[in-house]
């Protein structure tokens, strides 16, 4: 990840302006203005000098000139974990929708996961002037990861940006950081207790990676549901180890193989990873609802399409991406670290049952 150790002090402290830009190149202000803007022609050498001080000095042209000289960017940016997730693409709908409704452009990329990319994307884009960065999802936040981006939340913000986390907590405290969230472990919370509602008491948790905030999240809500029962945890309940559907089929088929099942419901991890386990059971032999119970997490449509249709967890999707924008480009500078929870709720289909056993 990048690191500016020379210059963290002053970074904590205040911005780079240009004259300190001028001073590190040894050039004057109105040269380091003509590199920045490329409206008049500047020697390699010295534009090599120029651009290399901004770098060091993590400058970023202020945002309120850039708007009077016409240059602002006009741009949301949003950074995604891939493609592919139904989850990913309708929060990236609703940012994009409200962005074209404040008569922004939308600019998405990917991180495929990847803390160390998501922070040198965040770097580009702070550099680019865009109005805001988006950061949707769970993320493995590491010492590291966190220290790196408070960093460029202060920088964003210092040059009139924004730095807005959706659906994961802030970097750090009292940070210039938009948080926008959704109750990830009252969901959990919530349909963890309603099994437990339903008789059962061996409950099995499968899927997430263990360092992710979203899998940290949701098991907290599955524990917080068990304890409330007074139901002791045994860690044979809990299977984590990666978001991939294809991780949670390979472990239940495997302890399935073993055995009869030891759990009478499982609360998977997101809908993808509880369609799997359907697939998983029904070649175990295993019939669902009428053994086994499942539930899952988010809502996606592949939950509606599945036999038995999931129980699951519902997640205000649009409305993450939109409140994301809507707080980014009208916060409130009085408040500089904003944080907005959204609520979220179970939808009942058909494969969750009372377990007569109990």
């Amino acid at each position: 990840m990048p690191r500016h150790p020379e210059n963290a002090a002053a970074s904590a402290s205040r911005a780079a302006t240009i004259r300190d830009v001028a001073a590190r190149a040894g050039v004057s202000v109105a040269t380091v203005s003509r590199v920045l803007t490329g409206n008049y022609p500047v020697a390699a050498a010295t534009r090599t000098r120029v651009l290399r001080a901004v770098r060091d000095l993590d400058y970023v042209v202020n945002a309120h000139a850039r708007a009077l000289a016409g240059n602002r960017s006009k741009t949301i940016a949003v950074l995604l974990s891939n493609f592919t997730s139904p989850f990913y693409n309708r929060v990236a709908s609703g940012v994009e929708q409200q962005a074209m409704a404040e008569d922004r452009l939308c600019m998405v990329s990917t991180t495929g996961g990847d803390p160390e990319r998501e922070v040198k994307l965040v770097e580009t884009l702070r550099e680019q002037n865009v109005d805001a960065v988006v950061l949707v999802g769970g993320v493995v936040d590491t010492p590291d990861y966190r220290e790196h981006m408070a960093r460029l939340a202060r920088l964003l913000d210092s040059a009139g940006s924004r730095l807005v986390v959706c659906g994961r907590p802030s970097p750090g405290e009292n940070l210039p950081v938009t948080v926008v969230e959704y109750d990830n472990a009252g969901g959990a919370f919530a349909a963890t207790s309603h099994l437990l509602s339903q008789g059962h008491r061996r409950i099995l948790f499968i899927g997430g990676d263990p360092a992710n905030t979203t899998t940290r999240d949701r098991l907290d809500g599955y524990r917080r549901a068990m304890a409330a029962y007074g139901i002791e945890e045994d860690p044979g309940l809990v299977i984590v180890g990666t978001q991939l559907p294809q991780f949670a089929y390979a472990e239940l088929k495997k302890r399935l193989a073993a055995g009869p099942p030891d759990f009478t419901a499982i609360f998977a991890w997101d809908d993808h990873i509880a369609a799997r386990s359907l697939v998983a059971l029904r070649e175990s032999g295993i019939a669902v609802p009428g053994d086994v119970s499942v539930i899952g997490y988010n809502d996606e449509r592949e939950a509606q399409d599945v036999f038995p249709a999931l129980t699951t967890v519902s997640i205000p999707h649009m409305e993450l991406g939109r409140e994301a924008v809507r707080l980014a480009l009208h916060r409130d500078n009085a408040a500089p670290n904003q944080h907005v929870m959204l609520g979220t709720h179970i939808v009942m289909r058909d494969s969750v049952r009372p377990h007569i056993n109990a």
